[in-house]
């Protein structure tokens, strides 16, 4: 009989031997070329164990590096659509979820938002919109649910909006997506509510928001306004990962090419490249993170401004303008300093742009600082 806390050191030195064993078990299965198409052939039951397991060793935070971090996410994308049934980790689902509201108080383009609760705490239900009764049309609309729950779920950050999970309960059939109520709406209405003193501040917790996305090789893809939130503390979140995409293990180190056939998204935000493609260096329509930035760019002139990007014109002629070099004018509260890094952010070729952990140290060396959690609301 050994003492209790002998028994205890024994206990987790062999659970930690445990986690080891697993941790270098899978990090040899990611390693392995054929792992993706290895894992699609699994039967359900055996797909379902392992997606479950790639959400465990993510969650533990115990993987070697983010290579490993980038090359589990993609298994469990690939494992999740590799069948009709389409598959999520078990535990992003949640039970008791209730109150919510009969009518949405957002509407989207692609989905409505609902206030709800949640283990005592009011929270925002995302339900995506499906326009037909066809099946296979209900069931590309479900995958997309399904792939960006799967890549907002592995986001932690101070300005990132978390997922809590998937609600498959309230407006079943339908699934929603749940996350913290942002009682202080969109950074537009913040601002328009409270006046632009806090612009700056703002915009760098946007960059250091978009600087992460871009560190764990995900491109938001549609940055503009009314896709960023303010939390209760005052911070800017980036939200809504409809169309994030990651980026390809192959192209990681250049932060390019991360291909998307949904051209989707809002045209006033659309960098060139975006817009006429073979015009300026691409072969086909990539949603990139110099999309991202140029996105930023014009992020910038609407928090300034309290306006969409070319608010006086109509889409086509945006359209045509941009590819054509047309760009916003300064602000007249925008520093003559900060509007360089904005005319550098949209630069009408994208391999010249900074990256977005440029536009943080640039910011920061125009004396913006983000007191971050610490700051009060006025």
């Amino acid at each position: 009989m050994l003492p209790d806390a002998e028994r205890t050191r024994q206990i987790h030195h062999q659970l930690e031997q445990v986690e080891t064993e697993i941790i270098t078990f899978y990090t040899n299965i990611i390693d392995c070329e054929d792992a993706g198409f290895d894992a699609q052939q699994l039967e359900e039951s055996h797909a379902q164990a392992l997606i479950d397991a790639t959400q465990d060793v993510i969650n533990w935070g115990a993987l070697p590096n983010a290579t490993s971090r980038r090359k589990a996410r993609q298994l469990m994308q690939e494992l999740s659509e590799a069948r009709e049934k389409l598959l999520l980790p078990a535990s992003l689902y949640l039970e008791g979820v209730n109150d919510h509201d009969e009518h949405p108080t957002y509407h989207g383009g692609f989905g409505d938002v609902f206030q709800a609760s949640y283990q005592n705490k009011v929270v925002a239900l995302k339900r995506i919109r499906v326009f037909t009764a066809n099946p296979t049309a209900n069931r590309r609309h479900r995958r997309g649910v399904y792939k960006e729950a799967l890549l907002w779920q592995g986001l932690r950050h101070q300005f990132i909006l978390p997922l809590l999970g998937i609600d498959r309960t309230t407006f079943a059939p339908a699934f929603c997506l749940v996350s913290p109520w942002m009682k202080h709406g969109t950074v537009l209405k913040y601002l328009k509510d409270r006046g632009r003193g806090d612009v700056d501040r703002l915009l760098l917790e946007i960059a250091l928001g978009l600087e992460y996305l871009h560190s764990v090789s995900v491109v938001h893809g549609d940055l503009r306004g009314s896709n960023i939130l303010i939390s209760d503390e005052g911070n800017a979140c980036l939200s809504d990962f409809g169309l994030a995409t990651m980026i390809p293990d192959t192209d990681s180190s250049t932060g390019m090419l991360s291909s998307s056939s949904n051209h989707a998204g809002s045209i006033r935000w659309f960098a060139p490249e975006l817009i006429r493609p073979t015009s300026f260096g691409l072969q086909r329509f990539l949603r990139t993170t110099a999309s991202d930035v140029y996105a930023y760019a014009l992020v910038c002139i609407e928090l300034y401004t309290g306006e969409p990007p070319f608010s006086q014109l109509k889409d086509p002629t945006v359209l045509l303008g941009v590819i054509d070099g047309m760009r916003p004018e300064r602000p007249p509260s925008m520093s003559t300093a900060f509007f360089e890094l904005v005319t550098s952010a949209w630069a009408a070729d994208f391999r010249i742009r900074p990256n977005s952990g440029d536009i943080v140290c640039a910011l920061r060396g125009l004396g913006v600082v983000s007191p971050g959690n610490d700051h009060p609301l006025a």
